[in-house]
């Protein structure tokens, strides 16, 4: 086949179109939230660290740091996110789990064609590293029309990596659609600890009911020790079979926007409010880009102590904060829209 042929046979596909990459920030170098989340593990449910990054713990009696960090070790990349246990867990319950997750919105997963016999391959990558030697598992989790999953393991080293795990679609016509919506489509996920609730059967290496036993068999643990460390950056989702096409870099304004779209944190200072009667109020805030949906808002400070972050006068457009004072004023707010 000529170059000119290949080109073509790319362009149709859509593998050499830009914005091919399912995964938002995979390079981590938004971060509204911080760049330094100690203590972590304590809470059930889910955290978010870089932007749209967020750890799902549960039950879990190991802890962990997690940061943005500065890399100066892999070419073409200068940051990444790191999990750093400091707290060890060597007697592993049935139902704990640590994953490392990104949400990706439904309506935007829509070439996939689940559920038909046009459903689509994935290639799934990324370069991760560790202190040492350890085997993680990757995976592709759906909740819509019918609850499935796709796993594969991988093993990091102490020098960064990058992985090409191809998720095959054998099946992909007969667990149904990602709904045409603004919810979830799919969870792309790493498990770093798991116990026999996700571990003691047999892995889904195609599209299989997302039973919990065999979604992490042969992932080790993050925790049998406070040495273990975890890197990871340039992660991309995208259409194919593989190999992965090179990580998809975009300018910083872009993948903030793409960012601001579910979490927006507005610039420091105060933000006053206009005068609507006697003795009340409302501070309205534009979020830089339409959200994914009516947020929910937080502020650091205001001047009346009965202020109200009254969430009815929210939009995906606008954020506004009713205060019981004239004059008002609200500071430091965000704006929380994630899946």
């Amino acid at each position: 086949m000529s170059k000119a042929a290949e080109l073509a046979a790319l362009i149709g596909s859509g593998q050499a179109q830009g914005d091919r990459n399912f995964i938002i920030n995979g390079a981590h170098v938004i971060s509204q939230r911080g760049t330094s989340f100690t203590g972590q593990g304590g809470t059930n449910g889910g955290v978010y660290f870089t932007d749209r990054w967020y750890t799902y713990n549960y039950n879990l009696a190991g802890r962990y740091t997690a940061t943005r960090e500065a890399i100066t070790d892999l070419s073409g990349f200068t940051t990444a996110l790191k999990l750093d246990c400091t707290t060890a867990d060597t007697s592993i319950a049935a139902d704990e789990q640590l994953s490392l997750i990104q949400a990706i919105e439904a309506q935007n997963l829509q070439s996939l064609s689940f559920g038909t016999s046009n459903a689509k391959r994935l290639v799934f990558s990324f370069y991760a590293k560790a202190n040492a030697t350890k085997t993680y598992v990757a995976e592709l989790y759906k909740e819509d029309t019918t609850t499935s999953s796709q796993s594969h393991t991988f093993t990091v080293t102490s020098s960064w990596q990058r992985f090409e795990i191809p998720f095959n679609n054998t099946n992909a016509d007969s667990i149904g659609d990602i709904d045409n919506n603004n919810g979830t489509g799919l969870y792309w996920v790493i498990n770093l600890h798991a116990g026999s609730n996700l571990t003691s059967g047999t892995i889904n290496s195609t599209w299989l009911a997302a039973t919990q036993a065999n979604r992490a068999p042969g992932c080790e643990s993050f925790f049998d020790s406070t040495d273990n460390t975890f890197f990871i950056t340039g992660a991309q989702l995208e259409v194919g079979s593989g190999p992965a096409t090179a990580f998809e870099h975009e300018d910083f304004g872009t993948t903030l926007k793409k960012c601001q779209r579910y979490f927006v944190k507005f610039a420091t200072g105060d933000y006053y409010g206009n005068n609507y009667s006697t003795g009340h109020s409302f501070t309205n805030i534009d979020p830089p880009v339409p959200m994914r949906a009516t947020p929910v808002t937080t502020y650091s400070d205001a001047r009346s102590t009965s202020t109200t972050d009254n969430t009815s006068f929210n939009s995906a457009t606008r954020v506004s904060f009713y205060q019981q004072s004239q004059s008002a004023y609200i500071s430091n707010p965000t704006a929380d829209a994630e899946l």
